[in-house]
């Protein structure tokens, strides 16, 4: 059995990261993880924004033109300005007194008047009477005493902590977790497939806290890129997710339009007439209460007209319409989706085959979710295939490694080996892997009843020989067989004198 380790280890993790999320066990106490996740990840943000604030000053003190409370100085570098009462001299210094949780949160509500962009999305809930005071006090002692540069670059390791501590949560809110996180190694997987790469827009109608957007700045930081070429579109309906949203974005620099207000995709849309250039979503599985009723006639419904009861193929084909001409999307689905024909799912799986978009299904192993144990597929469709007519399937349910009793986790090399054969399907340099991998053609589907599961694609593995002469094999093995058989009588009898010894007969 692999030696169990914590969730999302296999994200970059150091001292500081571990520290902090000591501080936030410790402030738990009573509160639930949906309550001082809020705490922890606001406290990071503030440092990050003073942090870079103080950097800024520096730079204009030393340049000795008096521009340091000058706010077009900082605007022009991208750098939000911290008022006065709001810098982290000012909190580190009331740390351990009482009002500790009041001058927090006056120094949000300082730095969101000044800062449009962070209109209404700080946390300013640190007086509350339930979060204990001394121990908030000992997480500002933790980042204040920390020396930075020993770690790296600030935003680099604010960032990375921030990502960390939302993994960590994730593992502790459990079911809830679904609607703010998506486990790294399945977005990475997601980005690693599609590369969202160059002067291009990136969509995420779901975005949670913003994963998708923060592996694909990585991506193309990676392969020495310029992630201010992209242009990130995003939303979400949940108030309080769209705020971890705003701050996890604005911590690595990354700028975006998460639209107005956080809202419903179906029936709000953030960015009605935009076409993204990549896609990359976890919509939530198999919602039934979506109003699906309410939009029967909708224009995005061109494959069909999705169930009221379910909102997969809704998400689906809210993306597709939302596709450039030479658009991509990378998305996660209920394994449902795969074969399910019900409420016209089936017939919308049809249509989008055949209007040969399907450019690959991966069916991912089970345990990936803090929120479920039941496996899921991986979506890829292509306006642009670079092999019409033929779609790749990879089954990976037997990929990965458990780290916990209840969590697994792809490798490198297993989300290296997915992209790759994406890659070589894409290049016309693919071979089958039976067991693994296949490329079909859109008239096999049909035969298939459309129905996608790459089980039905890619065969069985081929079993190595283990070089044991068949007729000694078998001798061993009905020797084996014959010894069960006796212990089995011996088991029998056994279990009868002991009924009979309390008056049962069989």
């Amino acid at each position: 059995m692999a030696k169990t380790k914590n969730p999302e280890q296999n994200s970059a993790e150091i001292g500081f990261e571990k520290q902090i999320w000591a501080a936030a066990d410790k402030l738990r106490g009573s509160m639930d993880a949906s309550e001082y996740k809020h705490v922890i990840l606001g406290l990071i943000f503030l440092k990050y924004l003073s942090d870079k604030f103080d950097d800024q000053y520096k730079a204009l003190k030393e340049a000795g033109d008096g521009f340091e409370e000058d706010r077009d100085a900082y605007d022009e570098k991208n750098v939000f300005y911290v008022p006065a009462s709001a810098r982290w001299k000012k909190i580190a210094a009331k740390a351990h007194a009482p009002e500790i949780g009041k001058v927090i949160d006056d120094a949000m509500v300082a730095i969101e008047k000044e800062n449009a962009k962070l209109k209404g999305v700080l946390p300013k809930n640190f007086a509350r009477p339930e979060l204990d005071k001394r121990r908030l006090g000992e997480v500002v002692d933790l980042f204040t005493n920390i020396t930075m540069t020993a770690h790296g670059d600030t935003k680099d390791i604010l960032g990375r902590t921030y990502e960390y501590c939302l993994g960590q949560f994730a593992a502790q809110e459990g079911k809830l977790a679904g609607e703010f996180y998506t486990p790294a190694c399945v977005v990475r997987t997601l980005v690693e497939v599609i590369k969202p790469f160059g002067d291009v827009r990136v969509y995420d109608p779901c975005c949670g806290s913003g994963g998708m957007f923060v592996q694909s700045a990585k991506f193309v930081e990676n392969h020495q890129g310029n992630i201010n070429k992209l242009s990130i579109f995003g939303q979400d309906s949940n108030p309080t997710t769209w705020k971890l949203c705003q701050m996890n974005l604005a911590i690595r620099g990354i700028e975006a339009d998460l639209g107005e207000v956080a809202a419903d995709t179906f029936f709000n849309d953030q960015h009605p007439s935009k076409k993204m250039d990549f896609i990359l979503a976890n919509p939530p599985f198999n919602i039934s209460d979506w109003g699906g009723d309410k939009l029967q006639t909708d224009v995005r419904w061109k494959y069909g007209v999705p169930p009221a009861g379910n909102a997969n193929f809704a998400w689906l084909q809210h993306m597709i319409h939302h596709l450039s001409p030479k658009g991509r999307i990378g998305m996660v689905l209920a394994n449902g989706s795969l074969s399910s024909q019900s409420g016209n799912e089936g017939q919308i799986r049809k249509a989008i085959i055949e209007d040969d978009l399907l450019e690959g299904i991966v069916a991912m192993p089970p345990n990936l979710f803090y929120t479920a144990t039941v496996p899921v597929a991986l979506w890829f469709i292509n306006k642009k295939k670079a092999q019409s007519g033929k779609s790749l399937f990879i089954d990976a349910r037997n990929m990965g490694t458990m780290v916990t009793r209840r969590l697994r986790e792809m490798a490198d090399t297993d989300i290296a080996k997915i992209a790759d054969t994406f890659d070589k399907f894409a290049n016309g340099k693919f071979k089958a892997e039976k067991g693994f991998s296949a490329v079909v053609k859109t008239a096999e589907i049909a035969k298939q009843d459309y129905i996608v599961t790459p089980g039905r694609y890619v065969g069985l593995a081929e079993q190595e020989e283990d070089g044991e002469v068949f007729d000694e094999k078998m001798k061993r093995l009905t020797a084996e067989l014959a010894g069960y058989f006796d212990e089995s009588h011996k088991l029998e009898k056994e279990i009868k004198k002991r009924l009979g010894a309390i008056g049962w007969d069989m």
